[in-house]
């Protein structure tokens, strides 16, 4: 009867070692998923460190290319108002940022309007040939006086 109580405590002791057999197994997979996941952010924020680096060199260049640009604008600017000083061209010299003057003005034209019914299509919406194009008399083109269409 006294091994009952042993056998037990024998009993539970094996029953309390699988369970946190099972609990360590348990906690350990998260801490391994756990570092997996910190591993994986520290890659991606190292990712993103170099990205932001990468845009700041970019930005950098694009900056120095605009100051370049705007530099030798300036010159250009200079430059063609000494030319038009020597040359003596007033509307240069009074007005160097107005060079559009120079430049050819596309005038926009009038799309509203339908294109002209060619003189050998028929009066109408079919634009069939007409029947009787070249084939009239010289007297009765001039007895009935037409003006011409456009």
């Amino acid at each position: 009867m006294e091994s009952e109580p042993l056998t037990y405590a024998a009993i539970g002791l094996v029953i309390g070692l699988i369970i946190g057999a099972g609990c360590y197994r348990l906690l350990s997979k998260s801490q391994r998923q756990l570092a997996s996941l910190r591993q994986t952010l520290l890659e991606r924020e190292h990712q993103v460190a170099s990205l932001k680096n990468g845009v700041s060199h970019q930005l950098s260049s694009v900056h120095e290319s605009l100051a370049t640009i705007r530099q030798e604008t300036d010159e250009l600017e200079k430059k063609l108002q000494d030319d038009a000083g020597q040359w003596q061209l007033d509307q240069l010299t009074h007005r160097p940022a107005e060079l559009t003057d120079l430049r050819p003005v596309n005038e926009p034209t009038d799309t509203l309007s339908a294109p002209a019914t060619p003189r050998d299509y028929a009066d109408g919406q079919n634009g069939t040939l007409s029947e009787h194009f070249g084939l009239k008399d010289k007297e009765a083109r001039d007895d009935t006086a037409t003006p011409p269409r456009y």
